[in-house]
This record gives structure tokens, sequence and C-alpha cells, in this order.
């Protein structure tokens, strides 16, 4: 590997950073105390202009390097679980029911220390627009930052992200051109029937029966609706209805997620949930009502890497991990993440970046969005300088 040495030197600094966020995790759009640890930490380095409150607590940070037109985005993501940790190292989540399970603390220490490093370098044309975003945890952080001019009020010729991930081993780097996560939209089916006594079904019009066969049809969206080449997937994964062994319940309700990878199936999807629940129940004499992403919840786009995008970001990434440790045609991934948004409006690349410590580390047998899960600090100066690297062969000189 081919690391910055001045990235490598700051490691104690960052993870003794990425261990503060940890102990303090804060939920989406409550970044309150990180957003002003990111501003403080960005003056501090020397960062041109600095901009709080973006898409309400999101942060924004201005580098300009040599005198240039262009300009790309890095992007972070700030916000915790809501979910209780059950780690008890000293840098465990200090607050009940919030915890750092995904990542974004050591993902906010990436971007900072790539901050210091190329305010004291400025090895670069025209100018580097800093994201921390907040609230990407199903709130769409990334789409309120949009909405509040992100790339009106800062211009980007293209934005890069990137998101630790176990399974992948420490330092090494995944992407793929083209679809790169899926869609995510969760559904809510509230079927209205007719209650009565268990004992004498037929003078109702029994509810748990149409969603035990709506449950059945959803299964047919997928395998006989989208080409088998394109994958896609509808969840049943809620049911709720009745109180009482011998009661026929006036209503049930089914929740459930759909992914898909293209935007076309993914509203081909909706359609026929929509279509199959109020025909089904229908034909049965009852009435369905469907929602999708009700309360408080965002449904995201496919994330789509830009080609020339995934370009740079492949040079950059075996420039700096090596091309042995680098995989550039790999399967999509059928979670999704939000920095979607961003991808629709900037030509983007999102890449995962090698999280696996030692084979002996308990963590590695944890993933993802898991109570004992830990971000590894290892791969901060790694992904710095990924970052870094970027930065200089979009705008600059390469080292």
């Amino acid at each position: 590997m081919k690391l910055y040495p001045e990235i490598c030197q700051e490691h104690h600094t960052f993870t003794a950073l990425r261990r503060h966020l940890h102990q303090h995790p804060e939920l989406g759009f409550e970044e309150q105390a990180t957003a002003a640890l990111v501003a403080e930490r960005l003056r501090s380095y020397g960062v041109d202009e600095v901009h709080t409150g973006v898409g309400k607590t999101g942060v924004v940070g201005v580098i300009q390097g040599r005198p240039g037109n262009q300009s790309i985005g890095l992007r972070a993501d700030m916000d915790c679980l809501g979910m209780t940790e059950e780690n008890n190292f000293a840098h465990a989540s200090r607050h009940v029911g919030k915890m750092h399970g995904c990542g974004h603390d050591g993902h906010t220490a990436i971007l900072l220390a790539t901050a210091q490093y190329l305010c004291a370098q400025r090895n670069f044309s025209g100018q580097v627009v800093l994201i921390f975003q907040p609230a990407e945890e199903g709130l769409g952080g990334a789409k309120a930052m949009l909405d509040d001019g992100l790339f009106e009020r800062f211009p980007c010729k293209r934005v890069y992200a990137l998101h630790n991930f176990p399974r992948i081993p420490q330092g090494h780097i995944h992407l793929c051109p083209g679809p790169m996560m899926a869609s995510s939209d969760n559904f809510h089916i509230r079927i209205v029937a007719q209650g009565g006594h268990g004992a004498m079904p037929h003078l109702a019009n029994d509810p748990v029966v149409i969603a035990a066969n709506l449950i059945l049809a959803l299964q047919t969206i997928v395998s006989r609706n989208i080409d088998p080449i394109q994958p896609a997937v509808v969840s049943c994964t809620m049911v709720h209805t009745g109180e009482a062994t011998n009661v026929i319940p006036d209503a049930a309700t089914l929740q459930g997620t759909l992914r898909a990878f293209s935007a076309d199936n993914r509203e081909l999807i909706k359609t026929r949930i929509a279509t199959l629940a109020t025909s089904l129940a229908a034909g049965f004499g009852a009435q369905a009502e469907v929602s999708f992403n009700l309360g408080n919840k965002v449904g995201y786009p496919p994330l789509v890497n830009d080609a020339e995008a995934s370009r740079i970001a492949l040079q950059a990434a075996r420039e700096v991990v090596g091309a042995e440790n680098v995989k550039d045609q790999v399967a999509p991934v059928p979670g999704s993440e939000d920095f979607s948004y961003i991808a629709e409006a900037v030509p983007s690349c999102y890449v995962l970046l090698g999280n696996d410590r030692d084979h002996d580390s308990p963590h590695n047998k944890v993933f993802l969005h898991h109570p004992r899960y830990d971000f590894n600090d290892a791969i901060i100066p790694v992904a710095a300088s990924y970052f870094a690297k970027l930065v200089e062969l979009e705008l600059g000189r390469a080292r």
C-alpha cells in the first residue's frame, strides 16, 4: 500500500477522535454535538469556508486549492443507529438506545483526516467540497441537503463516498460501475374486512385468510414480472392481526420491504404491490389500503455509479492500496444508501472499504447494525489516502 505519510502520522489523532464520536452517538437530524465538533475541527485545519445547518444538521466545508474552476465533493455520514450497544470496551456508547453500529463515526473521522491533509498540502487546483451528511439511516439526510440547495450552493463536477464493510479484507476496496446498491422502500398494507366469532367464520369475512393469500401473491411479483437477470426482492416481514384465539378480527396489517437495482423495476414493483393488494382484497369482498414509506421514513432510489467517476475511483484505489487489493466488478449489494440521491444529482462513485480485522478478533463475527459492531480504526489512513488521491487525480498533480 502507498499511504500518505502525512496522514499516517496523524493516525492516533483520528483514532482518538473516532472513538470520541463512538462514545457520543446522535440519531439522524439530532447530530448537534457531532456537527459542532466537525465544524470546529474544519476551522482549526484552515478550511476556507465552513457552513452549518445544511439539510438541518449537515456541515459543508470548502477547501480552495490553486486557481481553477473545477470542484469535486467528498461525502461522509454522521448519524448513529437507534440501538443499544453490547460492547464493553472503554469507548462504548454512553447513551442507551444510541450506537454507531454502522461505522459512520469512522466515516466522519476519515473525512476530517482528509480535510486536515488537503488544507496542509493544497496539492490541487480548484476546490474540494466536504459534505458531512446527517440522517443516512432511513431518514434521507442526503435528500434534505439537496432540498437545501447543496449543489446550487456548492457545485461539484463529481462526488465520491465510501462505506466500511465487514467480510472484505482490511484495506481492500470493492466497486462496480453502474448499479452498486439497491433501492429501498417499505410497504404497509391494511386489509379491512368483517370480524366475527372464530367458530362461525361463515358469518364473517376473515382478513387473516386474505392476508395469507396476499403474502403468497406478493412472492409472484419478482418471479413473474421482473427480468430474471435483474435482481429484485419483495419481503413481507411483519404481520399484525387479532387479539384472541376465538375471534376473527376486522383487519390485518402486512408490512415489508422492496428492493430493486433500477428505477423502472422499483416503480413496477410498487405498482404491482398496490394492484395485487387492492384487487385480491376486492375479490374476497374486502378492502386494502396501501401505503409506502409511512411516517418519517424516506424511500431510497438505486445507487448507480457513474462510469467515468468509477474509472477515476478505480485508478485511485489501485494506486493507494495496490491493484491486487482492488475488485472492480463486484456484485451489487442489495442493501441501500441515501448517497443514491447525490448520485442521481451529480456523477458519483461509491466504494466499499474492507473493515475486517485479524482473524482472531471477535468483531469479525458480527456485521453492520449489530450491537457488538465496531469500526476498525486501522483503515482510517487507508480511506483518507484514497480520498486524497481522488482529489489529486481529479484536480491536480498525482503523487
